[in-house]
């Protein structure tokens, strides 16, 4: 066998290896993102969400946020439509380098050939035996793509609308958008101030559906609520400085299913940050700084106080009482808002770095 012919066989074998490797990467790629239940980073999934991300960000970029809103509303679900296409697309390109190194051909012919058999019609075919295999193997991996998608929407769509239940029976305790004050003002007046232990427990089961939903299907932290003004990491957030400031400052029996929420909460949005590499101490300094200020805490403390709503003697402890609750979820907060462009919220959105809520 001469020189060449020895190079062109090794060429056949490297573009068989290389079509297993690609096909391979985006079976795998599936698997981590449609069926494996935990938060595992895939590197082609997170590559097309950074991208579309820019897109987007450029396109809702100098806007108001409602026109922020609406174009961010498409975001997540033009991507995850996407994520398939591109899925199917990798598998095309890993079974044109194996229909090559079996039977070499011009280009158009194995595009035909590869995209005929993944999409089972048939409009293109060889016949030798080992073409047959690949044909019929890329056929089975492209229906079990698009079963997995199938497959995948309404799981994601169930937990969606769990998530948007909740949120929508805090926008009426709290507001649009959600304000601690409000938040405790009306669950004084309503005589619930010393009967919120469902209400926490409730919380606490929200937070732990939410880690595991948040995290296994990632892609949901960016899907926004059916009202502009809502939004699941404001009422999130809300939520904890609400029961932080009950139980630092409020004068009534000690709630211990609001601190579990507290530590439920703070945990799950620990654990949706560190699937998006989000930076926070994991063991901060009770007396750290936070982005609440003083003077803000005050704020809340005197309207309160106007309203009658029964405050702890010393307040000074209360605010150091505060402080150590929110240091745990304090930057954790800041960053998924600013991350999935969250609407303007007190104590939250307002001081992240997301576009036009100053």
């Amino acid at each position: 066998m001469d020189t060449a012919a020895i190079a062109f066989a090794f060429l056949r074998i490297s573009a068989f290896i290389l079509g297993v490797l690609i096909v391979m990467s985006a079976t795998i790629s599936a698997i981590k993102t449609f069926v494996v239940p935990r938060g595992i980073q895939d590197p082609l999934a997170r590559l097309l969400f950074r991208s579309t991300s820019l897109v987007f960000r450029l396109a809702a970029h100098g806007k108001n946020y409602d026109r922020q809103d609406r174009v961010m509303a498409f975001y997540a679900p033009v991507t995850l439509l996407l994520l398939p296409v591109v899925l199917l697309v990798v598998v095309q390109m890993g079974y044109m380098f194996l229909y090559w190194a079996v039977e070499p051909r011009p280009f158009f012919d194995l595009f035909e050939l590869s995209g005929s058999s993944l999409l089972t019609l048939g409009s293109a075919e060889r016949e030798t035996f080992v073409s047959k295999i690949l044909e019929f193997s890329e056929a089975t991996i492209g229906l079990i793509l698009i079963a997995l998608l199938i497959a995948y929407l309404p799981t994601m769509y169930a937990a969606f609308s769990r998530r948007e239940t909740a949120v929508a029976l805090w926008d009426g305790r709290a507001g649009t958008p959600p304000t601690v004050a409000m938040m405790i003002n009306r669950t004084w007046r309503n005589g619930e101030l010393t009967d919120m232990g469902e209400i926490w427990f409730a919380w606490q089961i929200w937070f732990s559906e939410l880690e595991e939903s948040h995290t296994s299907l990632a892609s949901l932290a960016f899907f926004r609520s059916p009202r502009p003004g809502r939004s699941w990491i404001t009422a999130a957030g809300n939520v904890l400085d609400s029961a932080a400031f009950m139980l630092a400052a409020v004068d009534v029996p000690f709630e211990p299913k609001a601190a579990f929420c507290l530590r439920s909460g703070f945990l799950a949005l620990r654990h949706i940050a560190d699937y998006f590499s989000l930076p926070y101490d994991p063991h901060p300094d009770p007396d750290a700084p936070i982005s609440i200020s003083r003077y803000e805490f005050d704020q809340v403390w005197e309207e309160l106080a106007q309203d009658e709503v029964p405050l702890k003697a010393d307040k000074e402890q209360a605010w150091r009482d505060f402080q150590g609750w929110r240091v745990n979820y304090d930057a954790v907060l800041l960053q998924l808002a600013s991350l999935i462009m969250a609407p303007y919220a007190p104590w939250i959105s307002d001081r992240s770095a997301v576009p036009g809520t100053g």
